[in-house]
């Protein structure tokens, strides 16, 4: 198998399939049947007739098949074979290269596949996938503890789906506050996120989302890297002092000076809106799952 990658580490297979038999996969179709496909594909791809471009999350892997759904809803089994490119780009916190293979296919991974048709269905000739989400699939892999409905929103974070606030329901903010120009936590501060993340545990399905701001002082463009410095101190804290896992945590945003908690023009409404406020967040489709 050709491999080029750009991402490090050690993966295995996530085991969610439910096996029909070597060297085949069973999998829900869209239309809600079951499709068993078997066959190998060949390690020589070249020459047979160009296929569909597919986007989409893997959402079932078996052997040297998976099935790759879309964003409305379209389930797409795709067979690997020993010809098949994977490629992995766009790095992850400075990790050094390393090479992958198909293991490195786990559920829930957001994947490009470019295909080529083969015996009355496709085969990927090359699968690339972003490095920071391969490593964010291999945490929620690590979580062998977890249980299903927190494995099934670490997964809805990882494809995306859970961008919009308008998704969640709400259970609780918590506001820490820092000096002029700092982005450095207080005693003060510290107790209250820690406290934060053990009232998130006690919840179920419950994920963090941390957004900084700044008062009104200094430039626009120097109180954004301001407020992004201070949400990334509390999510530091968050994961390496209080112990929240990093994949229940959304993306960190800093909004600078937008959203005053107060009055800009008193020393005491600036104190007010230099903060970072973390929330706790539960998808409406799993709140109360």
């Amino acid at each position: 198998m050709n491999v080029i990658s750009k991402s490090s580490g050690a993966l295995a297979l996530i085991a969610m399939l439910t096996m029909s038999a070597p060297g085949s996969v069973l999998a829900q179709g869209s239309t809600g049947s079951d499709i068993t496909v078997v066959g190998i594909p060949p390690a020589d791809l070249s020459g047979l007739p160009e296929g569909p471009v597919i986007e989409g999350f893997i959402s079932a892997r078996s052997g040297d098949r998976m099935k790759v759904m879309s964003d409305d809803g379209t389930s797409t089994i795709i067979a690997i074979s020993e010809g098949t490119e994977i490629k992995g780009g766009g790095g992850f916190l400075g990790l050094n290269s390393k090479e992958l293979g198909a293991d490195a296919l786990l559920n829930g991974l957001p994947v490009t596949v470019k295909t080529v048709q083969w015996d009355g269905g496709l085969a990927a000739s090359q699968i690339r996938f972003k490095n920071n989400d391969l490593k964010t699939a291999t945490m929620i892999r690590s979580g062998t503890a977890q249980g299903f409905a927190e494995q099934t929103a670490a997964t809805e974070a990882l494809r995306g789906r859970m961008g919009d606030i308008d998704k969640y329901n709400i259970k609780g903010t918590t506001n820490v506050y820092f000096d002029t120009g700092k982005w450095k936590l207080s005693p003060q501060a510290k107790d209250d996120l820690c406290a934060t993340a053990t009232e998130a545990e006690a919840m179920d399905n419950a994920l963090m989302l941390v957004v900084g701001y700044t008062d009104s002082v200094g430039s626009e463009e120097y109180n954004q890297i301001l407020s992004e410095r201070r949400a990334g101190r509390v999510v530091n804290y968050l994961q390496q002092a209080c112990g929240w896992k990093p994949y229940r945590m959304l993306t960190p945003t800093g909004m600078a000076e937008a959203d005053p908690l107060a009055d800009n023009d008193t020393p005491e409404g600036k104190a007010q809106n230099r903060r970072v406020s973390v929330n706790i967040l539960v998808s409406k489709g799993l709140d109360g799952l």
